[in-house]
Formats: C-alpha cells, sequence, structure tokens
C-alpha cells in the first residue's frame, strides 16, 4: 500500500514538472516552415504574373507583326513605298521628296498619298487595327542647311502639307474620301517635325515625310472611335 502511495506522488509531481509551453527551437522551426510557405506562395504568384504578361506582350507583339506586313503588302501596290518594320514606319522614299526649302508636294505626290492613305485605313479600322494601333505620326525632315528654328519649322509645314494633301479635293481620276475616312485620319494622324535631327546621307534624302507608327501598350485601353476634333474639316493655305 504504502509503495503504490509512493508511485503515484512520485508521477504527480513528474507531471507537474513538464512544460506546458512547446521549446524555442519548435517555435521558431515552426516560424521557419510558415515563413517558407508564405514565401512560396509569393513567388509562384509573382511568377505567374510575369509569365502572364510575357504571353500578352507575345501576342500583342505578334499583332503588330500581322499589322506591318499588311501594311508592308498595301506597299507593294505604290513603287518605292516602303515599310521599315524595325522601326515601325513608312518610308516614302523619292516618291515623296521636298525641293529645297519647300514644303510643297507635287499632284503625283498628293495623289499617292490619298490612293496608299485609305488602304492603311482600312487596316486600322479592323479589329486588329482598333485594338493596337494608337496613332500614325506624320513626320517631316529636313537637310541641314539653315538654322535649326528654320528647318524645324519647315519640317512641321512638311508635315501639315501631307494632311493637306490628304484634306484636299481629289482629282477626277481619283477616289474621293469618305467623311469617315476623313474623320479617322483627322483622329488618328499627328503632325511632328524634325528638322535636321535625323538627315541622311544625302541632301536630297534628307528632304522627306515618313509616317511613324505607334501602338498602344498590353495594359493601355485601346481609344474609342468617337474620340478626337469633332469640327469641320477647313481648308489649307496655298
Amino acid at each position: 500500500m504504502f509503495g503504490q502511495r509512493h508511485a503515484t506522488a512520485t508521477r504527480g509531481r513528474d507531471e507537474g514538472e513538464k512544460p506546458f509551453w512547446i521549446s524555442f527551437a519548435d517555435l521558431m522551426t515552426a516560424l521557419m516552415v510558415l515563413f517558407l510557405l508564405v514565401m512560396s506562395v509569393a513567388l509562384l504568384a509573382v511568377t505567374r504574373t510575369i509569365s502572364e504578361r510575357e504571353r500578352l506582350e507575345s501576342q500583342r507583339q505578334d499583332a503588330i507583326e500581322q499589322l506591318l506586313g499588311r501594311i508592308e503588302k498595301a506597299a507593294e501596290h505604290q513603287p518605292g513605298v516602303h515599310v521599315d518594320r524595325n522601326r515601325a514606319v513608312i518610308d516614302f522614299g523619292d516618291r515623296a521628296r521636298f525641293d529645297t526649302s519647300s514644303h510643297t508636294l507635287s499632284a503625283e505626290q498628293e495623289r499617292l498619298l490619298r490612293a496608299f492613305v485609305p488602304e492603311v485605313l482600312a487596316i486600322a479600322r479592323d479589329k486588329a487595327g482598333r485594338r493596337w494601333l494608337k496613332r500614325i505620326v506624320v513626320e517631316g525632315f529636313t537637310d541641314r542647311r539653315g538654322s535649326y528654328l528654320y528647318n524645324l519649322n519647315l519640317s512641321l509645314q512638311r508635315s501639315q502639307r501631307v494632311l493637306c494633301a490628304l484634306m484636299a479635293r481629289p482629282g477626277p481620276d481619283e477616289r474621293a474620301m469618305s467623311r469617315s475616312e476623313l474623320e479617322e485620319v483627322r483622329r488618328l494622324f499627328l503632325v511632328g517635325g524634325y528638322s535636321s535631327n535625323s538627315a541622311r546621307e544625302s541632301l536630297d534624302a534628307s528632304r522627306r515625310i515618313e509616317l511613324r507608327l505607334e501602338f498602344f501598350g498590353v495594359e493601355e485601353p485601346a481609344a474609342s472611335a468617337a474620340a478626337g476634333y469633332q469640327g469641320e474639316f477647313g481648308q489649307c493655305a496655298l
């Protein structure tokens, strides 16, 4: 009887001396496991985000390449017009050269613009064009002769002359652009002048115009077709 009472008392003291809280080492181990779990989830989320953005960027680039390819095919109907895919630029080459200190286009040059630009507008109006084509910048260039400000103004006048040609009354042998096409020109086209900053190897080659295509980013919403100035088109002074 005494032995049994002694064993019971000893067991009670042992159980009372056992600590209730987990050890510090066990606590740190649990925290480390929790930290690793949280970091793994965070890294997985970041990786998924990067992969999704890369996929969208790839789709965007593929769509832009297809648009440039279609514009390039349209340019084949106009000898001398070239599409530079690397720069996303439509270069008219010798078909749109200016005389020295002049911003006037010949009748033939104006007919070329009025014949080619509607084909670009048709591409801009379809689903891919509306989604990705942001604007078309008409860039005028000059050679290095003359002062900077003089050439800057001249380059802007050359760019403006392109829009004047597009808005001008067509010849009897030309198809007149519809009002919707003219409104699309007004919405998409932007005038830009670059003076002699991008002069080429020869004076003649420097006096040129180019159409630079700009595209929406992946997360950038496409502009509404109704956006832009809604007033009258007006007329250009000669």
